[in-house]
């Protein structure tokens, strides 16, 4: 690997890292573009080519993933909308269900003891949701309550 690109990968962290933290905020590309010093279009395709996702699908990612665990805890399907910085309830039910494979009021219906078990940071690994794995998600939470 060459120098710029340890570079370019170091600002990528930096926008990374400011999706993570501040996920909850209204993001856009050219806001996170800045945080890794280049201009958005080069940012989109550098980061997709580094994280195998866009920056905005990497926001919504992690929306999904808190929204999850707030669900989880009990919270209404609309405070859990909002909580993770989504606008929309219709758009945020849409992005669910496309990414865990079922509705937010089923997720937060269905019984998480498996999850409740299991120490924070593999719960972590364990629900994180994938674009394409819902299938994997369901079937994990189907397997902990059998």
């Amino acid at each position: 690997m060459t120098p710029e690109e340890l570079a370019d990968l170091a600002h990528l962290r930096r926008a990374r890292d400011l999706i993570d933290r501040e996920y909850a905020r209204p993001l856009d590309v050219p806001t996170m573009a800045r945080q890794a010093l280049m201009s958005p279009a080069h940012f989109s395709r550098r980061f997709r080519a580094a994280y195998g996702e866009t920056p905005y699908g990497y926001l919504m990612t992690r929306r999904i993933e808190r929204a999850m665990a707030l669900l989880r805890a009990g919270m209404s399907v609309t405070d859990a909308c909002l909580a993770v910085g989504a606008t929309s309830l219709g758009s945020f039910s849409s992005r669910f269900t496309e990414i865990v494979g079922e509705t937010p009021s089923a997720y937060r219906s269905r019984e998480h003891r498996a999850v409740v078990a299991m120490p924070a940071c593999v719960a972590k690994v364990t629900t994180r949701p994938l674009r394409g794995a819902s299938s994997r998600i369901r079937e994990a939470g189907h397997a902990a309550r059998a």
